[in-house]
């Protein structure tokens, strides 16, 4: 099997051949499969070697397929749903015999899965109370019980495989998964891969899925032709368990390298990751390049394996790609219809030479006007951001307005991208500031984010002298508005 040509996508196609794409969730049920390497401290503290995996998604995406088919891979598995269960039953409980009388631990299904994995179903339905029950199960692997005069700490080796419903019923591409999911951080910071399943409509991707789910009812075990059978699988995830990989010098400097970089960017001003990266993200990284090695049945982490890893983790903890933003509306000359409607001066004077030119021209600007949601938001904490930081220094120095002007403000974000050197021309730089005009009139007009102090305005300003007004007005922030 190890000689097989691209074998290791080979490997992953053959998880759940059931279910039509979704190879990076394929992947990272293999790797959680295959797991890490247990180690003990010399103080005895266990180091966990399980990952733990959460699927998010809307319904009809076959979450509960996944779950299904590892439930059955796996010789010690349990499958469960969080909606029916409770705290204990997810643990461990202590009940009186009822022939001695005396009182004895019962084991839940983290404690039944021992050394397997616990595959939870509608995770998000738990109750708050038993979601916080599992918090040691799932980093230290132990559950510990005080009740009716017995106090023991029993092990739950276990791999969890979560699947949870966004709130709402569908995932809302314009939100962080925070706000998608009911989940809270300690829950989702112990999870090594979160991945998220989103029912779009796509004339292709339907028509493929349609196909294979079709196939599959008409000819059922002859529809699927994976690398491996489950049985070759099964075979080959036990013998690869028995190998115990050991970092490299290059692969621990490029797994230091990699945490730093994902660090840095999840401190990035309007960076829109599901989740904070923490020192578990660097365990998860561990984990999972030893996974990896163990996929190829190597006893050495090489660098091409943490490669595999980061890149794993960066896809699942990326913002899903949102929906457009449009803000030719709140673009000049159309900001509150009281600066050029009325007046024949200016950029309200302009109209075009024949109907063709006119509608390139507008098609044009609707597209310099068009923005990501993740851009909308970053550029947005960023301009509130300075504001605050000069309102705080105003106020330290008791001097001047609280608020800043909106060309320095401007100014400030343009000179921040310039110096990373995000622009490659003089018509970028146009472009940018004339997008930063409008999302300032929408996070003021629309959202109330943004407050105006003083509008700058002199009377009997023509139409250019309005335009300027808009550059010279002081903003700040408005007082109920709370960053991401």
């Amino acid at each position: 099997m190890r000689d097989t040509p691209d074998f290791f996508n080979k490997l992953v196609d053959s998880i759940a051949p059931t279910v039509f794409g979704h190879q990076d969730i394929k992947g990272a049920i293999l790797l959680m499969l295959l797991g890490g390497v247990h180690k003990h401290t010399h103080e005895g503290i266990n180091l966990r070697g399980d990952i733990n995996v959460c699927i998010v998604g809307d319904p009809s995406c076959a979450k509960s397929q996944f779950l299904k088919y590892t439930s059955g891979i796996v010789p010690r598995s349990v499958y469960t749903s969080g909606k029916s269960s409770s705290a204990a039953g997810l643990t461990a409980t202590v009940a009186k015999e009822p022939e001695t009388g005396e009182f004895c631990i019962e084991a839940g299904a983290l404690m039944l899965a021992d050394n397997g994995i616990c595959c939870i179903d509608e995770f998000d339905k738990m109750d708050v109370r038993d979601q916080v029950a599992i918090h040691e199960a799932m980093e230290q692997q132990t559950i510990s019980i005080t009740k009716a005069g017995i106090q023991a700490t029993l092990n739950a080796r276990t791999s969890i495989l979560a699947a949870a419903n966004p709130t709402g019923g569908r995932y809302d591409k314009s939100k962080p998964l925070k706000y998608n999911v009911a989940l809270p951080p300690a829950i989702l910071s112990r999870f090594d891969l979160v991945y998220v399943m989103i029912d779009d409509p796509d004339d292709q991707t339907d028509y493929h899925i349609a196909h294979h789910i079709v196939r599959v009812h008409q000819k059922r075990e002859d529809a699927l032709q994976p690398a491996f059978t489950t049985a070759e699988l099964k075979r080959y995830i036990t013998y690869a368990k028995t190998l115990k990989p050991k970092l490299t010098s290059e692969a621990r400097k490029l797994l230091v390298e990699s945490y730093v970089a994902l660090r840095r960017g999840d401190t990035t001003p309007g960076s829109r990751v599901a989740y904070r990266m923490t020192v578990r993200q660097l365990e998860a990284l561990i984990r999972l390049s030893e996974a990896i090695a163990r996929s190829y049945l190597e006893t050495q982490v090489q660098p091409r394996h943490v490669r595999v890893a980061v890149r794993l983790l960066k896809t699942s903890i990326i913002s899903v790609e949102s929906t457009e933003i449009d803000l030719s509306e709140f673009q000049e000359g159309n900001n509150d219809g009281s600066d050029d409607r009325n007046n024949n001066s200016g950029q309200a004077d302009v109209h075009p030479a024949s109907e063709s030119e006119g509608v390139g021209t507008a098609n044009q600007q609707k597209e310099e006007y068009r923005v990501k949601e993740d851009y909308f938001h970053r550029v947005t904490q960023a301009l509130v951001m300075r504001l605050r930081q000069h309102e705080e220094a105003v106020r330290q120095e008791e001097t001047g307005l609280a608020g800043m002007s909106q060309g320095d403000l401007i100014q400030w974000y343009v000179n921040q991208q310039n110096e990373k050197n995000n622009y490659s021309s003089t018509a970028e730089v146009e472009i940018e500031i004339k997008r930063i005009r409008s999302l300032i009139e929408r996070l003021i007009r629309r959202e109330g984010h943004l407050i105006v102090i003083d509008d700058g305005r002199q009377e009997g300003g023509d139409g250019a002298a309005a335009r300027s007004a808009r550059d010279t007005r002081i903003l700040a922030v408005a007082p109920n508005y709370a960053m991401d």
